[in-house]
C-alpha cells in the first residue's frame, strides 16, 4: 500500500451538540457508554494499518488530549505515532483555525514524507471503513483527490454538501447543502453510476459528501497555498472540482454524522437494537479506547429489555428499557428508565464522599431511588435525586437551563450538573 498519513481533524466546538459539549470538544463525548467519539477514526486508521496520525485540535481540547495520551500508544520498536497538534500562534501565523482547511494548512510542515497521500478524517463520525479500498480505488482511477461518498434519498438531500459522478466515478458537480427542489432535483445521480460501483439505488438518489478526503500531497499544498480557503466543504473541493482530478469512492455501509442532539440519541438507540446498524461487537476490527480495569456490571433483581449495560455499574431493583447504561454507573431501586442514555462516572464515591453528600443535603453521582427518567440524556458525573421525574412533562421542544436543557424534545442534563430530589422536569 502507499504511504498514507492520516489527519484528524478534532478541533470542532460541536454547538449543535451542546451541552453535551459544554466542558469538551465534539469528537472527546462519550458514545454507547464506554467510548469516545474519537476512538471511531483513529480504530479506523489502525485497522486499516495506517499508523501515522495527526490529531488537530482547538476547542475545550483538555479531556480530548487526555484520553488520547493514556489510550494510544506504540511500542518503541516502530516509526508509528499519533501525535496532537494544537491551534497555537507562531511568528508566521497568529491566528487560531479559521475553519477545516486552514486546520491543515497550519499544520503541513508536520508532514515529512513529501510522498505520502494525506487522509483528512473528521473525529465526530460514527462508521467502520477499511481506509485500505479507498487508497486502492484512488489510485487505481488516477485521481488527484477522493472523495468518501454514500447514497442518500431525494428527502435528505438538504442535510449534505452532495454531488454527480460520471460513468467513471469523476466528481462533476458539488453543491453544498441545496434546499431549493430544483437545485435538489438537479443533482440527481443516474441509476446506472450507482450500479458502476456495486452500489444498488434501493430509492436513493443523491450522493452525500462524508467529509473523507484523500488528496495527493502536491496537489493538497496547492490548493492550501493560498491563505484565502478556510473550507474543504465549502471552498477547497468546489475549487478543486473544476481543476483537479476529483473522483468518488462509493461507501454503502452504515455512517452518521451525529452532530446534533437527536441524531446522537436516535444512533445510541439503534445500538440497544438485536441487530443494531453499527456493531461494536466486531472482534475482527474492534473499537479501540482507554482500557479500564472495572467489575462486571451488578444486577440486583433488576428488569432489562434491549439495554447495554457497561462495565462497573451497580443496578438496584428497577426496569431498564430501551437504554445505555454507561461505566461505574448506580441506579437505585424502583427507577424505571426508557429510552435513555445514561453516560455514568469517572470515579466512584467512596463512603466519605457520600457522607458529605449528605452534609451538604446533594444526591450521590448517579440515578436515586425512585427515579423515572424518558426520552433523556444523562451526561457523566450528573446527580439525579430520589423520586425525580425527567420525562418532558409539557412536551417541550427546546428550553435551557441552569443544570439541564431540552433540545428537539430530548432531555439533556450536562456532566455534573444537579437535579434536586422530587424534581419534575
Amino acid at each position: 500500500m502507499a504511504s498514507v498519513v492520516s489527519v484528524i481533524l478534532a478541533g470542532g466546538q460541536g454547538s449543535r451538540l451542546y451541552p453535551l459539549t459544554k466542558v469538551r470538544s465534539k469528537p472527546a463525548v462519550p458514545v454507547a457508554g464506554r467510548f469516545r467519539l474519537i476512538d471511531i477514526s483513529i480504530s479506523n486508521s489502525i485497522h486499516s494499518d495506517i499508523r501515522s496520525i495527526f490529531v488537530l485540535t482547538q476547542f475545550a481540547s483538555e479531556s480530548l488530549h487526555r484520553h488520547i495520551f493514556t489510550t494510544y500508544r506504540f511500542d518503541s520498536f516502530h516509526r508509528d505515532y499519533i501525535t496532537l497538534l494544537s491551534a497555537q500562534q507562531t511568528l508566521e501565523n497568529r491566528d487560531w483555525y479559521q475553519g477545516t482547511a486552514d486546520a491543515v494548512r497550519q499544520n503541513l510542515s508536520h508532514l515529512e514524507d513529501p510522498s505520502a497521500l494525506v487522509l483528512i478524517l473528521s473525529g465526530d463520525h460514527l462508521y467502520r471503513m477499511d481506509y485500505r479500498q479507498f487508497v486502492a480505488s484512488h489510485l487505481a482511477s488516477g485521481a488527484e483527490i477522493s472523495i468518501a461518498v454514500t447514497p442518500v434519498g431525494a428527502d435528505r438531500a438538504h442535510e449534505f454538501g452532495v454531488m454527480k459522478a460520471d460513468g467513471r466515478g469523476r466528481i462533476t458537480e458539488f453543491f453544498e447543502k441545496p434546499k431549493e427542489p430544483a437545485d435538489v432535483d438537479r443533482m440527481r445521480v443516474d441509476e446506472a453510476v450507482f450500479g458502476r460501483f456495486g452500489t444498488p439505488p434501493r430509492g436513493r438518489t443523491h450522493l452525500a459528501s462524508m467529509g473523507v478526503y484523500l488528496f495527493n500531497q502536491d496537489v493538497l499544498r496547492d490548493l492550501l497555498a493560498p491563505a484565502d480557503p478556510k473550507d474543504f466543504g465549502r471552498e477547497v473541493i468546489p475549487r478543486a472540482i473544476g481543476e483537479r482530478k476529483v473522483f468518488g469512492h462509493f461507501f454503502d455501509g452504515y455512517w452518521e454524522d451525529i452532530g446534533t442532539i437527536r441524531s446522537f440519541f436516535e444512533a445510541h438507540m439503534d445500538l440497544t437494537r438485536p441487530l443494531p446498524k453499527f456493531d461494536f461487537y466486531d472482534e475482527e476490527r474492534p473499537i479501540f479506547t482507554y482500557p479500564r480495569f472495572l467489575p462486571g456490571s451488578k444486577i440486583l433483581g433488576a428488569a432489562v429489555e434491549n439495554a447495554i449495560l457497561c462495565e462497573g455499574s451497580i443496578v438496584n431493583r428497577s426496569t431498564i428499557r430501551d437504554s445505555i447504561v454507561g461505566i461505574r454507573s448506580r441506579i437505585g431501586d424502583n427507577c424505571r428508565i426508557e429510552r435513555a442514555v445514561i453516560m455514568g462516572s469517572d470515579f466512584y464515591e467512596s463512603r466519605e464522599d457520600l457522607a458529605r453528600n449528605r452534609e451538604r443535603g446533594v444526591p450521590d453521582i448517579g440515578i436515586g431511588h425512585d427515579v423515572e427518567i424518558r426520552e433523556a440524556i444523562i451526561d457523566k458525573n450528573a446527580r439525579v435525586g430520589p423520586g425525580a421525574k425527567l420525562v418532558n412533562r409539557n412536551g417541550a421542544t427546546a428550553a435551557a437551563f441552569e443544570n439541564y436543557a431540552i433540545v428537539d424534545g430530548i432531555i439533556v442534563v450536562p456532566k455534573g450538573a444537579v437535579i434536586p430530589a422530587g424534581a419534575v422536569i
